[in-house]
């Protein structure tokens, strides 16, 4: 018993400090990173600390359909133009963002986004790409031209040209470099079906122009020099963000609806890290309270059950960061929450030992009949709290409010980890002290506070 008992503490102290470095506000290597987090490995901010648009700082956008007078999007075009703007929004690598529908309209935040003017343009793009054929006759780039498929707003003349295949034929859309002028372009593969169209049309066309058009509007009119089957480049006067955002609208399709922007807020970073400093400052305070409290009124245990809730402190920030959580002020407020019932187990724990020593049972099967007797409840109280914390869960992620759902999750986490620290690693942690320390703890039960 003895021996399995030491086995698991050392367990415990490995995991303890395990999740005390991942917790580390430091830059962990990539090897770490690819061990610990998988699914985060291509992620550049892998194993850090996710703030909310509250926190972070950013921009909420709210779009609506952009539609003649008398017409309305469909239920069905709100949620399929909401799944593109969310992929949209991962291509741009918004890290916690959140892209959900109102009743007539779609609510976008952006946590971080220091060109919020860009980003709104790629999110309401309707992101149409064409293949349009030219014929003999080249047009600039950044002229618009009526095409088979619809009229533009402002066409460059009342010709209408032909679309020879959409962007819907698309397989893959990269931003590379040119290695020698560094400039960058847009490599894009096709289809099965893509390539079919494609290869037939630039086999027959070759010396013609082929207009790459965006919305109407003219990305660029290269000639076709040989037969394009399965793959091709996009060359035009950007930069490298204006490429991303381009392939970002390719690649993800065409909105089924225009969108507008109606309303546009940003939160400034000062307030973000004002509210940080706040809740830093209270999450602090609250624990140091709960540490000094259960040392001076349990003495040794409370000592004991202060490892195990700064241990609880250590697994809850790993396993945000690990998961990752999207850490906003409703979160910061489900972790302290979670700080009090952490302790409370314990709480439950020695009092019932303490009534188990009174009663005149040895130290060792107080310690025992403690942690046995009051399991009960504990299981009973925390799987409580557990099932209202599903339930907020399931409210904030299927009717939008985003405030309770990052509530839910701490809260979740926060109670799961403290059935692990406060009742497992403390009981651990109080059998190695009776194993190691029996005598002088049997002659001096006041350091039990009984």
């Amino acid at each position: 018993m003895q021996s399995r008992n030491n086995l698991v503490l050392v367990i415990i102290v490995l995991l303890v400090a395990l999740a005390t470095y991942i917790a580390l506000p430091i830059d962990h290597p990539d090897w770490f990173n690819r061990i610990v987090a998988p699914h985060q490995k291509d992620d550049p901010n892998a194993l850090t600390l996710r703030l909310g648009l509250d926190l972070q700082g950013g921009t909420q956008i709210q779009l609506m359909p952009d539609l003649p007078e008398g017409q309305t999007a469909t239920e069905e075009e709100l949620d399929r133009a909401r799944a593109i703007i969310e992929r949209r929004v991962n291509g741009l690598g918004v890290n916690e963002s959140l892209v959900q529908t109102g009743k007539d309209r779609i609510i976008v935040a952006l946590p971080g986004v220091e060109d919020p003017d860009a980003a709104i343009e790629t999110l309401r793009g309707t992101g149409q790409l064409e293949f349009v054929d030219l014929g003999d006759t080249p047009l600039p780039a950044g002229s618009q031209i009526n095409t088979t498929l619809g009229p533009a707003p402002n066409p460059v003349n009342d010709k209408v040209y032909e679309t020879i295949m959409t962007g819907d034929k698309l397989k893959n859309v990269d931003v590379r470099r040119d290695p020698n002028t560094q400039k960058p372009y847009i490599a894009f593969e096709l289809t099965k079906e893509g390539s079919e169209i494609f290869g037939k049309y630039s086999g027959d066309n070759i010396g013609k122009y082929l207009a790459i058009v965006m919305d109407k509007t003219i990305l660029s009119a290269p000639v076709i020099r040989a037969k394009i089957t399965d793959a091709g480049i996009i060359e035009g006067d950007f930069t490298v963000e204006e490429a991303q955002n381009l392939a970002i609208q390719m690649k993800y399709g065409a909105l089924p609806v225009p969108l507008k922007v109606v309303d546009v807020r940003t939160i400034g970073p000062s307030l973000g890290e004002d509210s940080i400093r706040r809740s830093l400052l209270a999450g602090t305070i609250g624990v140091i309270v709960v540490l000094l409290f259960m040392l001076a009124y349990y003495r040794l245990p409370g000592f004991i059950a202060d490892l195990a809730l700064l241990s609880f402190v250590s697994f809850n920030i790993a396993l945000y960061k690990i998961i990752p959580v999207v850490l906003t002020l409703p979160g910061i407020a489900g972790f302290l929450l979670t700080t009090g019932t952490a302790v409370d187990a314990n709480i439950l724990i020695f009092e019932r030992m303490r009534e188990e020593l009174r009663a005149g049972r040895s130290l060792t099967s107080a310690v025992e009949a403690g942690f046995s007797r009051a399991w009960t409840s504990i299981l009973d109280s925390n799987l409580s709290t557990i099932l209202t914390g599903l339930i907020l869960l399931y409210f904030g992620s299927n009717f939008g409010a985003s405030v309770v759902q990052g509530f839910a999750v701490t809260l979740i986490i926060g109670v799961l980890v403290s059935m692990f620290t406060a009742v497992f690693a403390t009981r651990t942690f109080m059998r190695f002290m009776i194993q190691y320390f029996a005598e002088p703890l049997k002659s001096k039960l006041s350091w039990f506070s009984v």
